[in-house]
């Protein structure tokens, strides 16, 4: 009888149980016949619960995604980053070393990169960025990567982001991309929808929502219903998993 090989992997966040990587691995795996690879959710109310896993947990777990709220604060709990990882500020992926070392990455950034990419037209010049949490920041680095002026819209408005009661229609015509970054309109709550004038979208305009679940949020109908072109987070969810299934296998 042949040794099956057994490996774990799981996702790091907090009230998760909606989680998209759970299913999506778990058919991965039985799709594409990996016997005795498993994959959980770790779900912690604080972060310092991260020490109690990997204690408990350490030789057995070979990857994690990791989630809101944790994608910043997870970071000091980790042996080493990968260099982008480290200039983005926040990781969604970590591979447990063969030497039982934790290592950070962030593919958050390229499944957002890869998603948006076919949508852009020469006129796309500059993105809003809605949040300013862990997910913003990989969408930041993409924008870079792309060549894409970007500023960040918060409740607040502070020196690094503008607020939300500053956007009217010449922020509109300035910026033809709108990216949700923010948890405002995902399941349970899926009436919310941040707090935008929503009658200067345009056909020019691209409303993109890191959220999918809903697969259509109300960020993204109120753009839709001006004749805005829209994406949620989808393909970018399958895009980066796809991603850290190649960092936890290299």
């Amino acid at each position: 009888m042949t040794n099956i090989e057994k490996k774990r992997f799981g996702l790091l966040g907090k009230n998760i149980s909606y989680s998209f990587s759970k299913g999506y691995f778990t058919e991965k795996f039985e799709t594409e016949h990996f016997v005795g690879y498993t994959y959980e959710n770790f779900d912690i109310p604080e972060i310092e619960g991260f020490t109690t896993i990997i204690k408990e947990n350490h030789q057995e777990i070979n990857g994690m995604n990791v989630t809101i709220p944790y994608k910043e604060v997870v970071m000091p709990y980790l042996d080493k980053l990968s260099k982008k990882a480290a200039l983005i500020g926040a990781v969604n992926t970590i591979k447990f070393t063969k030497k039982g070392k934790l290592k950070g990455y962030n593919t958050d950034y390229y499944g957002f990169k890869k998603s948006l990419k076919p949508l852009l037209q020469p006129h796309h010049k500059k993105a809003l960025i809605l949040g300013t949490g862990g997910a913003s920041k990989g969408v930041a680095y993409a924008l870079d990567e792309l060549g894409i002026r970007y500023d960040f819209v918060s409740r607040t408005s502070n020196e690094n982001a503008i607020g939300y009661d500053q956007i009217d229609s010449k922020t509109f015509d300035e910026y033809q991309i709108i990216i949700n970054s923010s948890p405002v309109g995902t399941s349970p709550n899926i009436e919310a929808a941040p707090l935008l004038p929503y009658e200067f979208f345009s056909p020019k305009h691209i409303a993109f929502d890191l959220i999918y679940n809903p697969a259509e949020t109300t960020f993204l109908k109120k753009a839709k219903a001006q004749g805005a072109q829209i994406k949620n987070g989808l393909d970018m969810l399958v895009f980066q998993a796809e991603k850290a299934w190649k960092i936890w296998n290299k």
